[in-house]
Parts: structure tokens; sequence; C-alpha cells
């Protein structure tokens, strides 16, 4: 049975999934992926740390599923968006990748903003000048490291550093180029009218293919450092969110995705080009051909969990956290909680923005706090989900949950009466990775699309269904959502 490999270069792992036709998991293997913050609001890893670690997962993989190298078909590139990988002449790194969740670069944005024109930019990108995109990243090279910027030839995308390493050849796709805002994201083509503008040389820009293209191969090299054949088909891939959403199924606009991981996403596919005309919305390239996607991120959703638990209950396991979540009544009686830990991006694309509680009193006790932060969340991506909706749902549409925060019964159950939708599970945990090697599905011939591979390799699992909560919730986002242009001020003044 022909097998496929999906390679995911997240914030936190290196991770390789090796997945049979049936989308049946046969072998995953991961390896943890140090993060460095050297600086308030910095964020860098080593592009080095990314190749032992990939290196490391697929042999894994290979090993546990005792396949060899030409046993793979094909393989599908996925990782985190955004992330700046500045090469020099000889395909060396000149520094760490500056990551998406990088806040630096708020001068930079604005000077883009002021030369391209904010509307304009919003007509060619789709997306505003935001601080953790690369475009932006690269003119803070160029104004405050000019030795690295000097020596500069290459820009990739984190996992597109791992396929020039695996391939010997520089190329990207157009999901993960849209969120450079270098893209003419509705033409699908480097904007030669934005380079120019920001003065970055083409040349240093690699091919763009579709997400079902292939667009390298094995090298000699890559095959001696991972076991895989020289020769294997590499296709384009796809950033994490566009990855993570072909891993649910949501490849047509009639299915929403709902990602509760570290950070929040609501991903709505689109027939055709379209941004939100305030840019309050992420308008990219799907992985899927001759598709398009709105994307509302929040910055920290499962993160903010995570934070919340390791600084007030570290001895505690989440599950017995969380019980005592559900004991408290929906509202948290007035409690609030900002998830805006590590500032935000959608609605509010503002790098200062702060995490708070707001309206503590003396009967409150850490299940309020705990149940809060489930609901600050909940509301977070409902400010997302409420943007897409005025852009324009169908009629008829489905939404699926994943993520390791969706794992969480009473989480998903707030969410379903935050959204006032119901929320259907997949049969699969996999996340970008398995998207990945859907993508290399149809490069292998398996199917003749995305969505036939969907189709085949997606099925849904149970339904939570909306509760009765709904009323509720809807008066206190109405709260929730003044909150922040109350403390904007404040955020910026701290």
């Amino acid at each position: 049975m022909p097998c496929l490999m999906g390679l995911d270069i997240s914030t936190t792992g290196a991770k390789a999934l090796i997945i049979d036709e049936t989308g049946a998991v046969i072998a995953s293997a991961n390896a943890p992926q140090p993060i460095s913050q050297p600086k308030p609001l910095w964020s860098e890893q080593n592009p080095s740390d990314w190749w032992d670690g990939i290196s490391a997962s697929i042999r894994a993989a290979l090993a546990e599923s005792g396949l060899r190298g030409d046993d793979i078909s094909a393989i599908g590139l996925t990782g985190q968006m955004h992330g700046l990988v500045l090469l020099d002449a000889k395909g060396d790194a000149l520094r760490p990748s500056i990551l998406w969740n990088d806040q630096r670069t708020q001068a930079q944005c604005d000077y883009m903003t002021e030369v391209i024109g904010a509307d304009h930019l919003l007509e060619l990108t789709g997306n505003p000048a935001v601080t953790g995109f690369t475009a932006p990243k690269i003119l803070w090279v160029r104004d405050n490291e000019p030795e690295i910027y000097a020596k500069a030839a290459q820009v990739l995308l984190p996992k597109d550093y791992i396929r020039y390493k695996l391939t010997d050849a520089y190329a990207t796709d157009l999901a993960g180029a849209a969120g450079t805002s270098l893209l003419n994201v509705a033409e699908r083509a480097w904007s030669a009218e934005v380079l120019d503008a920001l003065e970055i040389p083409p040349e240093w820009l690699p091919p763009v293919h579709e997400g079902t293209e292939v667009s390298s191969t094995i090298s000699a090299a890559g095959e001696a450092a991972t076991g895989l054949k020289a020769g294997t088909p590499v296709v384009g891939g796809g950033g994490d969110q566009a990855a993570g959403a072909i891993g649910m199924g949501c490849v047509t606009p009639d299915v929403i995705g709902v990602t509760v991981g570290t950070s929040g996403v609501v991903f709505a596919p689109l027939n055709s080009f379209a941004y939100e005309p305030e840019g309050r919305l992420h308008a990219f390239c799907h992985a899927v051909p001759d598709t398009w996607h709105f994307m509302g991120v929040m910055l920290s959703a499962a993160g903010s969990l995570q934070w919340y638990k390791d600084t007030f209950a570290p001895d505690l396991e989440f599950d017995a956290l969380l019980a005592e979540a559900d004991e408290v009544s929906a509202g948290s009686e007035g409690l609030f909680f900002l998830p805006y830990l590590t500032g935000e991006r959608t609605p509010h694309p503002d790098p200062l923005a702060r995490g708070a509680f707001i309206g503590m009193t003396s009967r409150h006790n850490r299940g309020h706090m705990t149940r809060a932060v489930l609901e600050g969340v909940a509301f977070g991506l409902k400010d997302s989900f409420t943007l897409i909706d005025q852009a324009g749902l169908p009629e008829q549409f489905e939404v699926r949950i994943s993520g390791g925060g969706a794992k969480s019964p009473i989480w998903q159950r707030i969410i379903a009466d935050v959204l006032a939708a119901p929320l259907v599970n997949v049969n699969t945990t996999e996340g970008g990775a398995f998207g990945a090697a859907i993508l290399a599905s149809v490069a292998a011939g398996l199917f003749a699309d995305a969505a036939s591979a969907c189709a085949a390799m997606i099925q849904t699992d149970e339904t939570v269904k909306v509760g009765d909560h709904v009323a509720a919730y809807a008066e206190r986002y109405e709260i929730y959502q003044s909150l922040y242009p109350t403390l904007k001020d404040t955020f910026a003044s701290l």
C-alpha cells in the first residue's frame, strides 16, 4: 500500500508522520525544539535545530514503521508561518530565524504602510502590515543589522529551509508565501510592486508552488541525512494553518475550521480572493490550488491555559483544574479574562495588548479564574468568527474543531455556546503534518485533488451540540468586546 509522509516544523517540535492511502497513521515521531527570547518582544530559533530535529524524526518514524525510504511515495511539508530565514550565497543561515510571534517590527510595519499605502497594501496582499509577517522582519534586519543584510542572498520560510536541506532546492508554497506581505495574493505571484517599494531584491525569493504541486525531489545529501530515497517528490505543501485546515477537511467554503492550539485560529475557505476592508482578518492563498481563505488568529489560546496552569497550579493535572471550572456557572460570576498574553492579532493587531483578569471579587476562587480563561479564549475565537460571518458565511456550514485545547469537553461546550454553533470533531489529531501528507497523496497520483483525498481519509466524529448558555454568553460577549478599547491606552502606557 502506498505510504505518504508529512513533515511539520512547528514552534515547539519537528514532526514526521507516515500515513497510508486510507489516512491511517502508521508512525509518528517528534523532536522538541528550543526557542529563544533574548530581548522583550523577541522570539527566535536556530534553523540548524530544525534540521537536526526533523532528520531525527524522519529516521525514527521510518524505524517505527519498519519502512524503507523507497516505501514513501511522496512527502508534504508544513510548518510555522512568517518566520524569516536569511541565507548567504552559500546557503548558510546568517542569523537565527525571527519567528511568527516576534513583535519587534512595529516601526517597519509603519514604514511599509506609509510607502505603499494602507488601502493599497490590503488590495495587493490581502492584509495590513503586521509585526509577525516576514517583510517587516527583512526590513528590521536591514535597519538594525546592516552587516548581515549585506550578505543576504536568499529568503526562506522555516519549512522551506527544511525543503532546501532535503532537496537542495529553493522553493515555497503559495499559502506560506501569502503570509510574507510580499505576495500578490489575488494573482498568486510575488508582488513586483511591493518588492520595488521596499527595495527587496526579487532574486532573494524562491519560486512559488501550489500545495499539491511537486516542488523538488529528495537529494543524495537528503537521503544520506534522513534515510529517505533520493528522487522522492516533495510537494509545495502549505503553511501550518492551511495544512491543518486540510487535515480537518476544510477545503470548501461550507466547512469552517476552529483550532485551539498555542494560538487560536478560525479558518474559512474561499472560492475567490477577497479581503476584509479594515484588514482585521487575514486573507491568504489556501494550500488547495486556486482557493483562498479568511483566517482570524488570536495569539494565545491554549497558550493562555498553559500559562495559567504553569503559573497558578503547576502541581495540578489539567483534568483536575478543568473539573473545578466545570463546577462554576457560565459567565464565571462576572469575571473576565483577556487572553492577550503575547499581544494580539485578530481583531486587534496590537503587539502591546496585554492579558488581564477583570471583575475580580472576594467571591472568586481558582475555579472561577480557570473558567474565565476558557471563556476568554472562546470570546477571542468569536471575534474572528464574527468578522468572517460579516464577510459572508455560506447559508449552510459545518464547524470542525481541532488542536490540543479541543480535547477538553468543557472547553468544547463553552466554545459551542459562545459561537452558537455545533462543533464537529474529526478522526485525526495529527494536525498540519496530516494535511501535508494529504497534499502529498495528490502529487503521488492517489487522488485527483485535495477534496477527493480529504473525503477518503477524514471521517467526522462526535458532535458537540449547542447548550443552554447561548443567550448568557451573547450578553457577556458584548462586555468582552468593550474591554480592549477601554484598556488599549493603558496597555500602551505599560
